[in-house]
């Protein structure tokens, strides 16, 4: 049974992750671009800046060296409310990233682990409301989203796939830039990609964006971060009058991460937050 219609909200806190001084070696599509570790740590701290001052508590658990990837901690862990699933990385390399951010779950919400040959990274995963979608990609298989699903339910939230036709993540293809505005690379999201999303959301409204980097926002209540290397996109979300707040990501964008993949955002009780 779906909970009825849930509030958008600030998120209550925001866990993130230190960014290591291996990150330079992190898993990336083209690995002959060289990545500044140094630069890229002032950019998470840019990130995190921005996070304090719209959200009342971030916190950022230490990191691992032997974890390259570890700063990108929205993969290791979906929160379906009361409840939140450990998840089991397509990469093998990154699963040993996910027990230390589960025991920081723990602390306020039962964490549930997942079980091979289930693969699952929370990058693929959208919230809308009371849906959770999923993304058929790479990284995430059938088994791994029917495993989201049977923890989701203990809150009463459903899980849609999704399926993939390119990007890395589904969030590297779409992201809410508000409750119920949701921009999207055209190139990676035609009508097959998002009917299952217009099927199960009532009046969400599409806006295709131009550049790779405006696919993937941040929607912290009525403040959106941007990337600035998304320009027009900042742009036309100023035009709608949303409160743009723009982050250089250069070297995390070289290492196929973005703004959603920096973070875990909380809800609070009875809301819901992407």
């Amino acid at each position: 049974m779906l909970r009825p219609a849930l509030p958008f909200t600030l998120p209550e806190r925001v866990v993130a992750r230190a960014l290591p001084a291996s990150y330079a070696a992190c898993l990336r599509s083209d690995v002959s671009v060289a990545i500044d570790a140094a630069l890229a740590r002032a950019q998470h701290a840019a990130y995190l800046a921005v996070l304090r001052a719209l959200v009342a508590r971030v916190d950022v658990l230490a990191t691992d060296e032997a974890c390259p990837d570890a700063c990108f901690i929205e993969d290791t862990a979906v929160l379906t409310g009361a409840h939140a699933l450990a998840t089991r990385p397509g990469a093998p390399s990154r699963r040993a990233e996910v027990a230390p951010v589960a025991a920081a779950l723990a602390s306020d919400r039962s964490v549930h682990p997942m079980e091979a040959p289930a693969t699952l990274d929370g990058g693929d995963v959208l919230r809308i409301g009371a849906h959770l979608f999923v993304g058929l990609s790479s990284r995430t298989n059938r088994e791994g989203v029917e495993a989201l699903a049977r923890v989701a339910a203990r809150d009463g939230v459903e899980v849609v796939a999704v399926p993939m036709r390119g990007g890395l993540h589904l969030k590297s293809a779409c992201t809410l830039a508000s409750a119920s505005l949701l921009v999207y690379d055209a190139r990676l999201m035609a009508d097959a990609e998002l009917a299952p999303l217009l099927r199960h959301v009532n009046g969400l409204e599409l806006l295709a964006v131009s550049e790779p980097a405006g696919a993937n926002v941040l929607a912290l209540g009525d403040a959106v971060v941007v990337s600035a290397a998304a320009p027009a996109t900042a742009s036309e979300l100023r035009g709608r009058g949303l409160d743009v707040r723009v982050v250089d990501l250069s070297e995390i964008h070289k290492g196929d991460g973005a703004l959603t993949c920096l973070s875990l955002r909380v809800p609070g009780a009875g809301g819901w937050c992407t």
